[in-house]
């Protein structure tokens, strides 16, 4: 009999360094503060500027992670020579800064009367009958590549759209944030404590529930390659998808220009039981990626490459 284990979709607690202090936290507060008044003021190609700026000097500063995205720019085979690598590694960043500007001024471009304007959808067929289906669910799997916030808000033009937050570390910048935040119809559901019945509930209810599948497992994952290499991925979309039979697809949303992106899934990722769990499982993943890898090496500097993707 087919069951859900609660393992792959559970998420683990993060270990690290002890909280920061409250003077660091109020640091952070008042830093952005300031860097959103700047980001207010500006037009959209001088906020661009602005925060690609912020970014590049993050990732001057930020050498543990620098020196990850470039340990993994190469060993994805993306860039052969460090001296690409690393030039790679310094425009994921700076296109981290502008997934940050999308996400605070989307209201702008994703007004109920001209989003359509900002966007292309290259929406599989088979998907766009799920999304006109108010009472179907969805499950849509995307990774960190082009402006992942952006494709939710899309999304949720459709149907409700629930997806799994992690808390940040300093609780003023997340206050801020969330206020700031044009969510539309989208709702977080906490990363932690986010047990297997509450994503039931939102396939129940007909709504999209989306899903990040390019963080490395921790607990309860399988080995999937992804650009050659075994990397370690949550099963939580396979389970799902074998367990409910709710329809599952892959998304991606590109950055074309300012404030103008195409929206795109896969066709509907369907496969029947075949009595072998594990199977069944590394099959769906084994597809997942293979999406989520043929998105990024269409535009490779749109992805963030800083995570420890492939850590043993």
């Amino acid at each position: 009999m087919w069951s859900l284990p609660a393992r792959s979709v559970t998420w683990p607690s993060y270990s690290g360094s002890a909280e920061p202090s409250r003077l660091r936290h109020l640091s952070e507060y008042l830093l952005l503060r300031a860097a959103l008044a700047v980001l207010d003021r500006a037009s959209v190609g001088a906020a661009y500027s602005f925060s690609r700026g912020l970014a590049g000097l993050w990732w001057v500063v930020d050498r543990r992670r620098r020196r990850v995205a470039c340990e993994n720019i190469l060993e994805s085979g993306i860039e052969t020579v460090p001296r690409r690598a690393r030039g790679l590694s310094r425009r994921s960043a700076e296109h981290m800064g502008m997934v940050v500007v999308e996400s605070l001024r989307s209201a702008e471009a994703l007004a109920e009367d001209r989003w359509r304007e900002h966007v292309q959808l290259e929406i599989s067929p088979d998907v766009m009958e799920v999304l006109e289906d108010p009472k179907q669910g969805l499950i849509v799997t995307s990774g960190h590549f082009g402006s992942w916030e952006i494709a939710a808000q899309l999304l949720s033009r459709f149907k409700p759209v629930a997806g799994i937050t992690r808390p940040m570390n300093n609780p003023r910048v997340e206050e801020l944030i969330l206020r700031r935040k044009p969510r539309y119809r989208f709702h977080p559901i906490p990363k932690y404590g986010a047990d297997a019945c509450r994503f039931l509930e939102v396939l129940k209810s007909g709504e999209i529930l989306a899903l990040l599948t390019d963080q490395r497992a921790r607990s309860g994952g399988v080995a999937v390659d992804f650009f050659g290499r075994p990397a370690w991925t949550y099963t939580t979309a396979a389970m799902l998808h074998l367990v409910t039979r709710v329809p599952l697809c892959f998304a991606s949303c590109r950055r074309l220009a300012p404030m103008q992106f195409e929206l795109s899934t896969s066709p509907l990722i369907q496969r029947a039981r075949s009595g072998r769990k594990k199977d069944d499982v590394l099959a769906i993943l084994t597809t997942l990626n293979d999406y989520l890898e043929a998105a990024i090496r269409q535009a490779p500097e749109q992805y963030i490459w800083g995570h420890r993707r492939w850590r043993d």
